[in-house]
């Protein structure tokens, strides 16, 4: 018997448990979409905007989360996993060729959440140094290492995994929210940017200039259709069946809601901290918040930046290894060999990369638009499939979707087709001229950070973590900078 059927019968009826029992995919898929680039592109939105765009992240989140208890949903209900479901209705093909785009989307990504937890500690490197033959670039290798030994050394890794992310969410949330407190953001300001109009009006802006600022860039690292997808596999593995259809419902709402608590306190620091501020360099930024921030906020943000990273740098892993597995035919489960082998190789691949980019200059911007290009496909492919999936009577039964969840699934659907369109029509072309005019291929530096925008990533960071930032949401088809 497996370790997730185990856990099940084990487990008290639904309606008996506490409440943090019947929670948990929800935290995960949380984590995974709170890392460097939502960072970014949520703090940049609010320094440019305001709290005038609050609205677009209820909005984001609104749709990741119908797509979260779609996944949720189809894990509860087919008791299968998704790939062969798809494997038994389409055929094989179409299951592998999903799990390689997840896979390969996965791995770009994990360049930039290993060059995330080397920012984390990049701030201590006068500590670090003096460990015997330490330094930071191999603080990058440890952290894989013990991601890897996470992978085989747990018996019940999912529950392992559960309970870290646990404390990753709640260490994001306590260091997010003092700095929010700190930044002292005006109330009217605040609760009016949730009203489309009515925040334009309080914040004084022209609706003109709301075009330029990188809306996509929010939308797109917080919808993130891979992520919800997963959760289809994460309440599986929670051994989670069709009695606890409500638990898992609401597990995703729940996940749905943290990762838009933190992204709009990410967003509403910078409204209320760095509005309207001459930014050139991080040093500025970091000078104009000490004064309200104080020396401590230094080491707050830092274990807020790495737990987003580190969180991100776990799951984000697993979403490729597993699903690429599952779509070859080689298992599922966190028992299995097959999605622990393809979820180190998902590690590695991150770390050689980020190492390469740290210790050599390695440009990256090829890697970039490889990923843009799978994203273009895969991404409306997997919204696609799980739609479809949980549409079926033969699988869902009496729990298929209603017409509003169809209706809505329509919209977010049609949203990441727009993005995708986007990213094959401006984002791919401008990267591949990159490619033809190596000396502006790179990504950018310290010198310039007021092209790259004013972030709190840099409150109390070096540059290199606006770089991963940039490098995320060009991977989701999104240029921050120009």
């Amino acid at each position: 018997m497996s370790s997730s059927k185990q856990d099940a019968s084990n487990t008290p009826p639904p309606a008996s448990r506490p409440w943090y029992q019947r929670i948990g995919p929800g935290i995960i898929t949380a984590c995974v979409v709170i890392g460097p680039g939502s960072i970014l592109s949520s703090s940049k939105v609010g320094a440019t905007s305001g709290f005038a765009l609050s609205w677009v992240v209820v909005l984001a989140v609104g749709f990741m989360m119908i797509y979260m208890m779609l996944g949720a949903r189809l894990g509860v209900a087919a008791g299968q996993s998704p790939a062969t479901l798809l494997t038994e209705r389409v055929g094989r093909w179409l299951a592998a060729l999903i799990g390689v785009g997840v896979f390969f989307i996965s791995a770009a990504f994990q360049f930039g959440n290993n060059i995330g937890v080397h920012s984390a500690f990049k701030e201590y490197e006068q500590y670090i140094t003096k460990v015997p033959f330490m330094q930071v670039d191999y603080v990058v290798v440890l952290f894989n290492v013990l991601a890897i030994s996470f992978v085989f050394g747990f018996r019940n890794m999912y529950r392992a995994l559960e309970r870290l992310m646990m404390v990753f969410v709640g260490m994001m949330l306590l260091s997010f929210a003092i700095n929010l407190f700190f930044a002292k953001p005006d109330l009217v300001e605040f609760f009016a940017g949730f009203v489309p109009v009515l925040g334009i009006i309080v914040s004084g802006q022209d609706p003109a200039d709301l075009l330029n600022i990188s809306l996509l860039a929010l939308v797109s690292t917080t919808f993130v259709i891979t992520a919800a997808y997963n959760q289809a596999y994460l309440v599986q593995q929670k051994g989670w069946g069709k009695e606890d259809l409500k638990d898992g419902l609401l597990d995703a709402r729940i996940g749905s809601v943290i990762m838009g608590l933190i992204t709009i306190m990410l967003m509403s620091t910078a409204a209320a901290a760095l509005r309207g501020q001459e930014l050139a360099h991080v040093h500025d930024v970091a000078s104009g918040l000490r004064p309200a921030f104080g020396a401590w906020g230094h080491t707050l943000f830092c274990l807020g930046l790495f737990s987003a990273a580190y969180s991100s740098f776990l799951v984000n892993s697993m979403i490729g290894g597993f699903i690429l597995a599952d779509g070859l035919g080689l298992g599922s489960k966190p028992s299995e060999l097959g999605p622990k082998i393809f979820t180190t190789v998902v590690l590695l691949t991150g770390m050689i990369v980020a190492l390469l980019v740290l210790k050599a200059n390695f440009n990256p911007v090829p890697a970039i638009v490889a990923a843009q290009a799978v994203t273009v496909l895969a991404a409306p492919l997997v919204a696609g499939a799980l739609w479809w999936l949980t549409n079926r009577p033969d699988i869902m039964g009496s729990d298929r979707n209603s017409t509003t969840v169809n209706v809505l699934a329509g919209i977010g659907f049609v949203l990441l087709l727009a993005m995708a369109a986007y990213t094959a029509g401006v984002s791919i072309p401008t990267n591949v001229k990159k490619l033809r005019q190596p000396q502006s291929a790179t990504i950018p530096t310290t010198s310039d950070q007021a092209t790259v925008g004013a972030i709190p990533c840099a409150f109390f960071l070096p540059p290199r973590f606006e770089e991963v930032c940039e490098v995320e949401c060009q991977i989701r088809g999104v240029r921050l900078s120009g």
